[in-house]
């Protein structure tokens, strides 16, 4: 077991605090099925990133605020199979409000419905696609998050499943504890810690109450 210290949390929400991959990898066949692009490159561009960005990647040609509104409408319709991840519920009803938040590559309209669908709390503010000006890998969105919750990001947790999140949070000066949900270790380099899934995390306040103490069981550390 791992001991670690932290004021606030940040966390992604798709991998992280649930699983939407069916809706997802069925949205993103869809649109690349529509524009004469490769399904499986496209749900890999995605995974981790804004959908405008892997618009710009995929089909540059093409209008990008047109096909961010069409995949927003895709994947808005199709919440068949979003799930809440293990140890979520749990974690998040441990901790204030004003101690958490959510840092997201989707759209605000997207993130509202998917953790409704989910059942899972909206935090009164929190991070989307919409609201910066560089997704992930660009620390901007864990930047912003930290902000938002008068922290500095080096007292910070940030929990991630992708690659290009936890770049984005490791350089936000956050400590990441990475899953392993989507993808592997080696794509997870940059996180400082891995762990199995939320259940790994066992959280407490300190004596003084100023801020947590978390014991994870992790699968690797950096």
């Amino acid at each position: 077991m791992l001991s670690l210290h932290c004021n606030g949390f940040l966390f992604d929400m798709d991998g992280i605090l649930i699983s939407s991959l069916g809706s997802v990898e069925r949205c993103w066949r869809a649109w690349a099925l529509e524009h004469n692009v490769d399904p499986e490159l496209a749900i890999r561009t995605a995974h981790g990133c804004r959908a405008i960005e892997t618009v710009r990647k995929l089909r540059p040609d093409l209008d990008d605020q047109a096909e961010l509104r069409r995949i927003e409408d895709l994947e808005v319709a199709d919440q068949e199979g979003v799930t809440v991840l293990p140890g979520v519920p749990a974690l998040l009803a441990a901790l204030p409000a004003d101690r958490w938040t959510v840092v997201t590559s989707a759209t605000e309209r997207l993130a509202r419905v998917r953790l409704a669908a989910a059942g899972l709390p909206v935090p009164a503010r929190f991070i989307t696609a919409d609201q910066v000006t560089q997704g992930k890998p660009h620390p901007e969105p864990y930047l912003r998050g930290a902000a938002l919750l008068d922290l500095h990001p080096a007292d910070c947790i940030v929990f991630e499943d992708s690659g290009s999140g936890a770049i984005a949070g490791r350089a936000a000066g956050a400590t990441v504890v990475a899953t392993l949900f989507s993808h592997t270790p080696q794509e997870l380099h940059a996180a400082h810690h891995l762990v199995r899934d939320l259940t790994a995390v066992r959280l407490a306040w300190l004596p003084d109450r100023t801020a947590f103490h978390l014991q994870l069981d992790v699968t690797s550390g950096r």
